[in-house]
């Protein structure tokens, strides 16, 4: 058989606590209605995190899940690349390295990669290269937590478009030679000319948390360059999106006709609907998160899950799952479900 890497896992950590649509309006003062968020948003409820669901820990539990799941031993996992967030328990630990202890993988060495809502695609990519090019890595967890909606205030209008924010954590486990669930190409793209437009006000070293300015830094996920940050978005977002998805396509041997599944992230029902019609899709071939609302980097794992759940993904389907990023980024991969064919 053929060298190849495999999606050997996926697991999925969900919050007990959920804000509802009505709740989400309520925080806004009313300026959001209930109909609103849920017509415009797209959401009808989101998960929150609870007092034990700190970014790392949500990591852990997701990866349990899935090695759990799929019967897969802490000692045969190679590396571990965490995939959470920067808002964690404890700045300046490494994620990775905390799950793997308290998993007892002790076998693993591991790391942590950033690139906002576009980390889990990017770092299946960096994964699937170390597994082809190492003849001693032969399996690799990505996993990681994310809470990020901790930083919103909804009375700030600015950030509306992420008052879909939730919380959880995901994992998938990649294996060498596999013989299913085969991951092909990957095409990813960053711009820099966004690299500064949203970011968390408060807590770096520019603006320091001070006891003058502590209570607004707690909610200080803003837009910093709101005119600047739409024009160029508008200019550049949904090419880029359709792009990733054909290049990582052709990559892999195939193109858009060939999409039997799309996993993508959360954003309003208008913009999901319009990127299905673009690549000539039904709203049968995706799932639309409007119960989760946005998990950032963690959208595509749980697309997946509730793709297979659903019925939705069967043997022998190609999936190209897609996201975007903050700063900005674009990226998308190319899945093809089932055995691995010569």
């Amino acid at each position: 058989m053929r060298k190849h890497v495999g999606i050997a896992g996926l697991g999925f950590y969900t919050p007990e606590s959920f804000m509802t649509a009505k709740e989400v309006s309520e925080a806004t003062g009313g300026v959001w209605s209930e109909e609103a968020v849920v017509e415009k948003l797209g959401f009808v409820k989101k998960p929150v995190p609870g007092p034990e669901d700190g970014t790392q820990e949500m990591g852990y539990k997701a990866a349990k899940i899935a090695l759990e799941k799929y019967d897969i031993n802490p000692l045969d996992i190679d590396v571990v690349i965490c995939i959470g967030e920067e808002w964690k328990e404890y700045p300046l630990t490494t994620s990775a390295i905390y799950i793997q202890e308290k998993l007892g993988a002790y076998n693993a060495y591991g790391f942590d990669i950033q690139q906002r809502c576009c980390t889990c695609i990017t770092a299946m990519e960096v994964a699937k290269d170390m597994l082809l090019r190492d003849d001693s890595i032969n399996t690799i967890l990505i996993c990681g937590g994310y809470r990020n909606g901790d930083f919103i205030d909804y009375k700030n209008s600015k950030v509306s478009f992420m008052f879909n924010l939730g919380a959880g954590g995901a994992a998938i486990v990649l294996k060498k030679n596999l013989g299913r669930n085969e991951l092909l190409e990957s095409a990813i793209i960053s711009d820099g000319s966004f690299s500064r437009d949203v970011g968390v006000r408060y807590g770096g070293t520019v603006n320091p948390i001070t006891p003058e300015n502590a209570e607004e830094a707690q909610k200080s996920l803003d837009i910093f360059d709101v005119e600047g940050m739409k024009m160029r978005l508008n200019e550049k977002s949904t090419q880029n999106f359709l792009k990733v998805i054909r290049d990582s396509l052709k990559k892999s041997g195939y193109s858009q006709k060939d999409i039997g599944y799309l996993g993508i992230l959360h954003f309003k029902y208008s913009a999901h609907k319009y990127m299905l019609q673009e690549l000539g899709l039904d709203l049968s071939k995706s799932v639309y998160l409007e119960e989760y609302g946005h998990i950032g980097q963690l959208d595509q794992i749980l697309s997946i899950i509730l793709g297979l759940e659903q019925g939705k993904i069967k043997d022998g389907d190609i999936i190209s799952t897609v996201g975007a990023g903050i700063g900005y980024a674009w990226a998308a991969n190319t899945i093809k479900w089932g055995p691995v064919q010569e």
